[in-house]
């Protein structure tokens, strides 16, 4: 008797369960116990260098060498500024669940629980060693201020509406502040109404707005020796940027293409800030911009190979065959095919470490699968053989930005699909010509967008 494949879905997913949860072998050989790393939020004090790696904090010298593990706790520590006199570290952390300010000895120790907001972000420090941070607690907006706590848990929000960073010159009289927080299109220059600007406060005066002359983002300000130092996008990529007290003078500092200058903290005329997976050191005094060359003593568990317990909470995307007789699943950036009955095989239809597929389709006739493949550099449409044997075919070529969804016609003759531009796109699959018959103007195209705006 043969059972409608409908029935057999839950045995399938079984299947493709222990498919994925296969162990793969540990690599033979043991790798060197100090390897580089990914480090993030750096902060500079002297020669200590503190920074984040691996969800924990570390510490190295300004020279470079193998970091010291300072937290171990398995939620993340980050954030770290490093008190005016070097000897505490605040920093971000999740001990007790919520995100919130803790504080300990900048050469490890006991952290101590600063506040209980739920969401508490450091900022730095005060001159006279209040750790600053931001918080959404005594906002009547959706927006951060930005509040200084003291050791004895007293705290003064300062009066600013929107603060998200900040920096004071060293008298305490005048903050340097961002009202927004860090907007987070990067893979574009962004222009719109939130990009982060550069603000300067004098106490008991309005807000001066500085970098206003720009329409990009100013960001993460940085005061020293009668200068404002920032991170800026304007010559298309975020580098180190520095101005005076009054917003003119602007000098670029740093050469970077490609990878964004983040997270940047300065000490003493020197500016440490991550770039890539890399931190570096600009000396402001000798203009010399060097990496930082650290390495990580540690036993690197999340690079181990480990089981997938709970596969179908990597599914990414499902699709029936056509006539029922079997499924392609997008999981894990992998395709495979799972057969509607127990007997049939599992086929791995595309799978490379170096490639992430997608949005895995059968074609009208189930003999291919559609799906997008990142194997160029850019995201394409490629097709495949549906039992998985033969080599894949490009479809398309031209991609700029992010495409998805895409979507055969019944004859299988076209492709439509759109792109992160707003675009709408089809592709003929006999002569590989795309060409984009639609551009929404309001909201990506979709069935949900009636509003688009023909070409011409």
């Amino acid at each position: 008797m043969t059972r409608h494949p409908s029935a057999l879905w839950s045995s399938t997913v079984l299947v493709a369960a222990f498919m994925m949860c296969v162990f793969i072998p540990l690599n033979a050989g043991n790798p060197p116990a100090t390897r580089p790393g990914y480090y993030r939020f750096p902060t500079i004090h002297g020669d200590t260098v503190v920074f984040t790696a691996e969800g924990d904090l570390w510490s190295v010298s300004a020279k470079g060498g193998a970091a010291r593990r300072l937290t171990t706790n398995p939620g993340e520590e980050s954030r770290a500024a490093i008190s005016p006199d070097g000897a505490t570290v605040a920093f971000s952390a999740e001990y007790e669940g919520p995100t919130d300010v803790y504080t300990m000895p900048v050469d490890g120790g006991l952290p101590q629980r600063r506040t209980w907001d739920a969401s508490a972000v450091v900022a730095g420090w005060t001159p006279d060693g209040r750790v600053l941070y931001r918080t959404r607690r005594y906002s009547d907006l959706p927006d951060a201020q930005l509040v200084a706590i003291d050791a004895q848990g007293r705290r003064e929000i300062l009066p600013l509406a929107q603060a998200a960073e900040g920096s004071f010159t060293p008298d305490g009289k005048t903050l340097f502040f961002t009202r927004l927080n860090k907007q987070g299109s990067n893979t574009k220059r962004y222009e719109g109404g939130t990009a982060q600007n550069i603000w300067r406060y004098d106490s008991g005066s309005e807000a001066v707005l500085l970098t206003g002359d720009y329409a990009g983002t100013s960001r993460n300000p940085m005061f020293w020796d009668g200068k404002v130092y920032f991170v800026s996008d304007r010559n298309g990529t975020m580098n180190l940027y520095s101005m005076d007290p009054r917003g003119k003078s602007v000098k670029q500092l740093t050469k970077h293409s490609g990878f964004d200058v983040q997270s940047a903290s300065l000490s003493e005329g020197r500016i440490v800030y991550q770039c890539g997976a890399d931190l570096w050191i600009l000396d402001l005094k000798t203009n010399q911009d060097t990496v930082i060359p650290i390495t990580l003593v540690s036993d690197f568990d999340q690079l181990r190979d480990h089981w997938v317990k709970k596969p179908l909470e990597y599914l990414s995307m499902a699709d029936i065959a056509p006539d029922g007789s079997a499924a392609v699943f997008t999981a894990r950036g992998e395709i495979f095919t799972l057969p509607a009955h127990a007997t049939g095989r599992i086929v791995k239809i595309a799978g490379d470490s170096a490639v992430r597929y997608r949005d895995a389709h059968y074609s009208p006739d189930g003999k291919s699968i559609i799906a997008i493949s990142t194997a160029t550099g850019e995201t394409e449409f490629w097709k495949y053989p549906g039992n998985g044997i033969g080599k894949p075919e490009q479809l398309t070529t031209d991609s700029k930005v992010l495409r998805v969804d895409g979507v055969v016609s019944p004859d299988g003759n076209w492709l439509a699909h759109r792109d992160k531009d707003q675009q709408l796109w089809l592709l003929d699959l006999k002569t590989k010509a795309d060409k984009r018959i639609a551009q929404s103007m309001n909201g990506s195209p979709s069935r949900k967008t009636p509003t688009i705006r023909l070409p011409g």
